[in-house]
This record gives structure tokens, sequence and C-alpha cells, in this order.
């Protein structure tokens, strides 16, 4: 308590995370924690039973107001709205890897979205951050005995579409570099293959790049869209395996260009979804990080 700012910077990774958790967004949760640093600057610490519940509090009801804006904002979105994907160094164990990938996917994040913005703090609080519902009444300014009721009633709400395989880190990343690999070389038969008969590809290209209104479904259909990349631009087309979001994922890169950040729910076997982000919006944080370009050409998928 005697040093604010010490204390700011040593929960500040919590924050952001429940920020980031709350909006899908890099950007947006960074202005929310810049908001609660100004309001803890500016308050008083002295008579704080808990520095980190008043901070949490802060930062969870600030989400909560954004997350109302931006869910107006989404219901003219053009196309399929994706969380901005985050681009990490892999972990050193298959256990923070899975631990990570639980609550932090794309997919996860992806299901969030069906949430009002209390039910998604609440849940996520609950959830997620261990939080008592003490600590998760306090945050949404509600009784403990309404906040079980919500946490209760989004755990039912999402339970049927959680992501129910939990793939080993080397068969997550063995499929991944085998797609990438057929991809890269217009392998069709192989992508087909590893594909799910009843794979969905769900893309965001913002309005500002081609994408699809609606998931495109089956594994004929997602094969021909890869080799058909792959046949109108060749070698200039490049995957690199990454971690997005705490899961192995891909980034396709055009004549050198980052087009698109490509994450996967795969049951180890098999790819059951993909999730393509080729808004370049919400690619800038990762072309940055890897000091390239975003890729002018956009092709599907």
């Amino acid at each position: 308590m005697n040093d604010p700012t010490a204390t700011f910077s040593r929960l500040r990774p919590r924050l952001q995370g429940i920020a980031y958790r709350m909006l899908g967004s890099s950007a947006e949760a960074e202005e929310v924690v810049q908001d609660a640093w100004l309001r803890w600057h500016e308050s008083p610490h002295d008579s704080l039973d808990s520095s980190e519940a008043w901070l949490v509090t802060i930062t969870t009801r600030l989400a909560i107001d954004r997350l109302r804006s931006a869910k107006v904002q989404r219901e003219h979105y053009i196309g399929t709205w994706l969380p901005e994907p985050l681009m990490s160094d892999s972990p050193v164990s298959p256990e923070q890897l899975l631990e990570r990938a639980d609550d932090v996917s794309v997919a996860f994040l992806t299901l969030l979205e069906r949430l009002a913005p209390e039910a998604r703090a609440a849940f996520l609080l609950r959830e997620v951050f261990d939080a008592d519902y003490g600590e998760v009444a306090e945050a949404l300014g509600k009784t403990e005995s309404a906040c079980r009721q919500i946490v209760h009633r989004a755990r039912t709400q999402l339970q049927d579409e959680r992501p129910r395989h939990i793939v080993p880190r080397e068969a997550q990343l063995r499929l991944l570099r085998g797609f990438a690999d057929a991809a890269a070389t217009g392998q069709f038969a192989t992508l087909k293959t590893l594909l799910a008969e009843d794979a969905q590809l769900v893309g965001d290209g913002g309005g500002i790049v081609p994408s699809f209104g609606v998931p495109l479904m089956g594994n004929q259909r997602i094969a021909q869209l890869y080799l058909a990349s792959h046949l109108k631009y060749g070698d200039a087309v490049r995957f690199e395996v990454v971690v997005l979001n705490g899961q192995w994922g891909l980034l396709r890169f055009i004549h050198g260009a980052l087009e698109s950040a490509q994450s996967f729910e795969t049951d180890g076997e098999r790819i059951l979804r993909v999730h393509a982000q080729r808004n370049p919006e919400k690619l800038v944080r990762i072309a940055a990080a890897l000091g390239r370009n975003l890729a002018v050409t956009n092709p599907q998928p």
C-alpha cells in the first residue's frame, strides 16, 4: 500500500487478463486498464482493505461499460465478429499450454459473445479467475445469491458448446504442421482428410477485406478454398506455426506479408473448426511484433 505504482504494476497482468477476456480486443483492454490506473492514481488508498479487490472491481465495471457499447457496434459489424488474436511464445510445458488454451482460446472468447456483459463478467471472475462469490458480488454490485444465479445460468448457456476435447500439445502441433504443409503445397486430398467431414471455417474480414458472412461448412469446400489459394499464389503462400491465444495456430503470409491468423479447434485427429482472422485492424499487433507488413491482397479464406 505504501507504493501504489508498484501495487498496480504487480496486478496489471490480472487486470489485463480480465479486460481482454471481457472485450476480445487487446487495444480496448489496454484502454480499460489505463482508465483503471487513472482512477487508482487519483483515489486514496489508506482505507482500502484490499487493493486487488478494488482494482478488479473497477476494471470489471469499466469493461462491462465498454462491452455494452461494443455489443451495440458489433450488431452492425459486417460479417462475423471474431476476437483479436494474441500471439505469444510457446509455454514451457504442455500443462501450461492446456491451462491457457482453456480460458483464452479464440473459440472460448467467441463463445462468450453469447453472454450479456454482466453475465460474462460474473462467469469469467468465478470460472476463470477463481474469485469467490463475495468478490463477484462486489465487482458487479449485486448480492452473492444473485451472482450465483447469474453464473449458473451462464454456465448452463455455454456448457453444450464449450470445447470438449483436451488435445495433447504434440498431437495438435503435428496435425497443424501437416495441415500447413498440405495447404502450402496444394495437396487437396490430404487437406480434406485432415478436416472433419462437418468442419467449419469462420472468417472475420470486418468489411475491410473479403470474408464469409456465415461459416463455410464441410471439408470439401474448405479444402477447395485452400487449394484455390495455392493455385493462385503458388510458392508466395507461406504458413508459420505459432501460439495464438494459448493454442497452436497458423499465420498465413502472401508474398511475405501477413494475411491472416488462423486458430483451430481439433479432436487431435481432425480439424473441427477454423477461425480465420483476416481483418487487418486486428492483425496490426502481430504484424508489428514480427516486423512484417500486412497483406494488400487478401484471398479467401
